[in-house]
């Protein structure tokens, strides 16, 4: 168990519909990062960028871009985790991966598919929320949509750190911005949010704005708006222990049944 977790989160320009680009330009970045690294995080659907054709780009989940992971993972002695498209029983699913330095893995199926551009029709929705524990840390990893509901993120599992990955339009950056602090807050939790930048092939434009927010929703890592960069920061468990303790919010949380 550690109290300190060093995590990294990489804002990049995909290339689209294209893994093999997409997973060696994120090697290049993480072999390169510090080993100080605990944790890398990538954007959502990072080999391939927000795409409704899944037939064009689906992997298994025996596929080559876990077998990357699994091996990137171990050669760094870093876990990482992203989402990309996964074809199972005849049915796409937008899958998130969480990979240990050992080779074990996670996954998490995006329970909220973003309506808006049709996803619900391509992709089917997760039912399941995951926590996932590394170095002492209880780890709750989301995607993109996942952000506006905030019952799905809600802390009852006394998580230690919320992670959300995406392709969040500039349009609506405002609401990445304010949400993904709201999280924090409301779940005294460390939150990372990732998001990609550049132009895809719908003409949609992404401007990143990359956060890592402590648990009373201070920015301690920003990345700048539309450029490539990694954002890194030291989390210290004992001290959102302490304050948690100290300000005792989270034991008045509401009790609930999703339905």
């Amino acid at each position: 168990m550690s109290n300190s977790l060093v995590v990294a989160g990489i804002q990049a320009n995909l290339f689209w519909e294209n893994p093999k680009k997409n997973i060696a330009f994120f090697e290049e970045k993480i072999l390169a990062l510090d080993d100080t690294v605990d944790l890398v995080v990538l954007p959502e659907m990072f080999t391939s960028g927000f795409t409704m054709n899944p037939m064009s780009v689906a992997e298994t989940i025996n596929g080559n871009t876990i077998s990357w992971m699994k091996s990137i993972a171990k050669k760094k002695n870093v876990a990482i985790t992203g989402s990309i498209v996964i074809e199972e029983e005849n049915q796409y699913y937008n899958r998130l991966f969480f990979v240990k330095p050992n080779g074990n893995f996670f996954t998490y199926d995006k329970k909220h598919t973003f309506t808006l551009a049709g996803e619900n029709k391509a992709y089917k929705a997760g039912e399941k929320k995951i926590i996932v524990e590394y170095k002492g840390w209880k780890i709750c990893p989301l995607i993109c949509y996942d952000l506006r509901f905030p019952v799905w993120a809600r802390n009852i599992e006394n998580y230690d750190l919320l992670i959300y990955m995406a392709n969040w339009p500039v349009a609506r950056i405002k609401a990445w911005d304010t949400l993904l602090k709201a999280r924090a807050i409301e779940n005294m939790s460390y939150t990372i949010g990732v998001n990609r930048i550049g132009l895809d092939d719908n003409n949609y434009e992404y401007s990143g704005n990359s956060l890592i927010i402590d648990y009373l929703g201070q920015v301690i890592a920003n990345a700048k708006d539309n450029k490539e960069e990694i954002i890194v920061a030291e989390l210290l468990k004992t001290k959102q222990e302490k304050v948690r303790k100290k300000l005792g919010f989270l034991n008045d949380k509401d009790t609930f049944t999703l339905q």
